[in-house]
């Protein structure tokens, strides 16, 4: 099948993603980053769509990344980890571009620390899932799908 522009999403990982499995797995469960990529590559292939992946400790290379994802893209899946909470510039990323985007958590960040509670993403997100671990993103993509399906999200361009 073609993957056409409108038929491809952007699955953006941001810092620290890289060592799921092994970091924190009381928090962030046992699955690893290829756990991650596989399970959204399985999920939107099931539904004719295609992924790209791309995870990062950069926040450069994800805005980069999400400025690319523009012009073969139809939306943004991202977990922007660390970046949630601190980052103007990400969220700036992902306004100006103008593609639906879904906010993804492994864990559920209102039971954590308070300074997890805010997110600058989460504004302007069609979507945000929390807590639901690595299903978070086959939710997030399949509700993405539709988003976008049905005409609707922030497309600008």
């Amino acid at each position: 099948m073609d993957a056409s522009p409108t038929r491809r999403l952007l699955i953006a990982n941001g810092p620290n993603l890289n060592l799921l499995g092994s970091r924190e797995p009381d928090v962030y469960g046992h699955h690893t980053l290829a756990d991650v990529e596989q399970l959204a590559a399985e999920t939107a292939a099931g539904l004719g769509w295609d992924v790209r992946c791309v995870q990062s400790n950069h926040e450069g290379v994800l805005i980069d990344a999400i400025h690319a994802a523009r012009s073969d893209c139809a939306g943004i899946v991202i977990n922007p980890a660390g970046l949630t909470h601190t980052s103007v510039a990400l969220r700036d990323a992902l306004s100006g571009v103008g593609l639906p985007v879904a906010e993804v958590h492994l864990s559920n960040v209102h039971r954590r620390e308070r300074f997890r509670h805010h997110s600058y993403v989460s504004p302007i997100a069609e979507l945000v899932i929390t807590g639901a671990g690595i299903n978070g993103y086959r939710y997030a993509i399949q509700q993405l799908i539709g988003v976008v399906s049905a005409g609707g999200g922030q497309r600008r361009h």
